[in-house]
């Protein structure tokens, strides 16, 4: 099949620093492909190029088997991509609604909207209802502002608003990172919901846990490359940590072997 979003040889340096060098990924349909790697991996790089955040100084990004160029997130956006960060980017003052909607506002209909620019706040509210319970996400209310909700309702407005407006990917970085058991499991419960309605979703994360009950692949990322895509189904949490640390390593046959390391101290 040909991948939903696609990247070879993604190179992108800093100075003296080289963030990625030579990395690669790819993203099949309607799976979730965890991005796993120590922090200085690059692999934060990687997603930024692959969501327009950071232009790649080398290398070629397709969507859908179509060589693009994205000059800014708006580019990636207009090929279905959505990424939620960490930080979420959600106006804490105002209504889950508004957050929702944010940069993408609708105006009414006819006159008051084309000439006096008024905002549809029934339609955006109504629509954003049908977002959330479409998703299961349980909130009373549209109008409450989002910082009354608690850590997991608010990635849960963040998913939900990437979901509503991304009809290709859904990228996701370090979504449970600061989320207790029960609301880390209810996003991991979303992610999986939005893999049901066939939209991939990239993940982000260092938890192995949370990778291996939701993933469908990994891709383990080191020294700015991706060294290994590995299948929770056939490989162990302690070999995916293996590979990111570089204690092991993935051969052409696909085999996991050993590294061996050389101290120069001698026996």
């Amino acid at each position: 099949m040909t991948p939903v979003v696609e990247a070879k040889g993604l190179v992108k340096r800093y100075g003296r620093v080289t963030a990625m060098d030579g990395a690669d990924f790819d993203l099949q349909p309607g799976e979730v492909l965890a991005v796993v790697g120590d922090n200085g991996a690059g692999k934060s790089t990687l997603i930024k190029a692959l969501s327009g955040a950071v232009i790649p100084d080398e290398g070629e990004i397709r969507v859908n088997g179509e060589l693009v160029h994205f000059h800014g997130p708006l580019d990636a956006r207009k090929h279905g991509i959505e990424t939620v960060y960490q930080d979420l980017a959600l106006a804490q003052a105002q209504d889950i609604a508004t957050n929702l909607f944010l940069g993408r506002e609708k105006r009414r209909p006819g006159f008051l909207g084309a000439v006096f620019r008024l905002l549809d706040s029934k339609g955006m509210r109504a629509q954003a209802r049908s977002v959330l319970d479409d998703l299961g996400i349980n909130i009373k209310s549209m109008t409450q502002p989002v910082e009354t909700l608690s850590g997991g309702q608010r990635q849960a407005v963040a998913v939900a608003r990437a979901a509503a407006f991304g009809t290709r990917v859904v990228i996701m970085d370090e979504p449970t990172a600061a989320l207790g058991v029960a609301e880390s499991a209810k996003v991991l419960e979303l992610i999986g919901r939005i893999r049901d309605r066939g939209l991939p979703v990239v993940l982000i994360s260092h938890n192995m846990p949370h990778v291996f009950e939701i993933a469908d692949r990994v891709h383990v990322h080191r020294l700015g490359k991706r060294v290994a895509v590995v299948s929770p189904k056939t490989h162990s949490m302690n070999e995916v940590v293996g590979l990111l640390t570089g204690a092991l390593r993935m051969a052409e046959d696909g085999s996991i072997q050993e590294v061996g390391v050389t101290t120069g101290l001698g026996r």
